[in-house]
């Protein structure tokens, strides 16, 4: 008995430590580049691409430290959650300040700034407004408001009602609106998420997350070739690229209004909603795509200029120097406008290859 206790002992350690060489051999795996996550976040998905060489368990660490910040992101200004921070904030009482995290205040702040910048397209308050028009939530039939209903709801909203004091990391409901951050949570999540691989060193990727994008380095670092996206516009039914763009140290955001509307007696209403007039918008702008150092500006910005339209939108674009790709229907066609930036950033050969018109702020698109 006493000799089979012993020869128990010995099997039960080799085997552990076969297991633990099995769990290192396999954690030492070097994996091909590039490297690429993908899953489902924030009612979306993710896709994170890695052109470094990567072990297995380098590869998981890392994975375990995005989903982390994405986690984060959520529990902050999430809209479906009774835990998230957002929530708290929307219920707390009226004209009393309310300590908040870093990056709630930081994308409350963002967003106060582009909503003053764009007079008042871009509004995180306009929820109930959106919910009207059948986009929201409160799941309605898909009709149109009428006008008596329409005026009710604008006059509960307005960005004015939630000040931000960013000194003191606080802010305040002043009056009973429900903020609402899906126009630029999502890009302050991808920007997170290049943050935090920035912090591990790593120097070439690509974060995709719904579609708003941050590319540092290359795609190919050996032969150093640049991460490319395709900026879609709608073709019988289906998204086809218009243009094929390198990018490199920058991020992009796009907002579009043909993937999302309903139509009454044959007219057709758009989900993008001008906060001002409580309308759907009706004009020839396909897409609006914003390439910006952060992508939480790029987003909020894309959803402003979205919302106004092609004449003021791209006066906006002008007077804030903003780098932006604006997809026109034209007939049978699209037209393809770049801001003055824009073409700074990619260079007017590239702008001559694509097709691509430039404007000036003396030019009538």
């Amino acid at each position: 008995m006493k000799s089979y206790h012993r020869l128990l002992s010995v099997s039960s350690l080799a085997l552990l430590a076969a297991f633990t060489l099995a769990g290192c051999s396999e954690n030492d795996r070097p994996l091909d580049t590039p490297v690429r996550f993908e899953g489902g976040i924030f009612g979306s998905f993710y896709q994170v691409t890695l052109a470094e060489s990567l072990t297995q368990g380098e590869a998981n660490a890392l994975e375990e430290g995005f989903l982390a910040e994405l986690e984060s992101v959520d529990q902050a200004m999430s809209t479906y959650r009774d835990d998230a921070e957002l929530i708290a904030f929307n219920e707390a009482p009226l004209d009393e300040w309310q300590p908040l995290s870093n990056e709630l205040i930081e994308v409350l702040a963002i967003s106060r700034s582009v909503a003053e910048a764009s007079h008042g397209a871009f509004d995180i308050t306009v929820g109930s407004v959106v919910n009207l028009w059948s986009f929201g939530p409160e799941a309605r039939p898909e009709e149109v408001p009428s006008e008596d209903e329409l005026n009710e709801r604008l006059a509960t909203i307005g960005y004015d009602a939630v000040d931000v004091d960013v000194e003191r990391m606080q802010a305040r409901r002043t009056r009973d609106v429900f903020a609402d951050l899906s126009g630029v949570a999502k890009g302050h999540g991808t920007d997170r998420v290049a943050a935090y691989l920035d912090q591990q060193g790593i120097e070439n990727y690509l974060v995709n997350l719904g579609g708003d994008i941050v590319a540092r380095g290359y795609r190919d670092v050996e032969d150093q070739t640049p991460w490319r996206i395709g900026i879609e516009v709608p073709e019988d039914g289906e998204q086809t690229a218009q243009h094929i763009l390198p990018l490199s140290d920058i991020s992009v955001a796009t907002s579009g209004d043909y993937r999302n509307y309903f139509e009454v007696d044959g007219e057709r209403f758009s989900h993008t909603i001008d906060p001002r007039t409580g309308l759907p918008v009706k004009h020839e702008l396909a897409s609006v795509s914003v390439f910006h150092p952060s992508n939480a500006w790029a987003d909020a910005w894309a959803t402003a200029i979205m919302a106004t339209g092609k004449e003021e939108g791209l006066q906006m674009v002008l007077e804030n120097n903003l780098s932006a790709l604006i997809l026109i229907k034209d007939g049978e066609h699209w037209r393809s406008l770049a801001s003055p930036a824009f073409v700074d950033d990619f260079g007017e050969a590239l702008i001559d290859e694509l097709g691509i018109d430039a404007w000036e702020a003396a030019t009538t698109p």
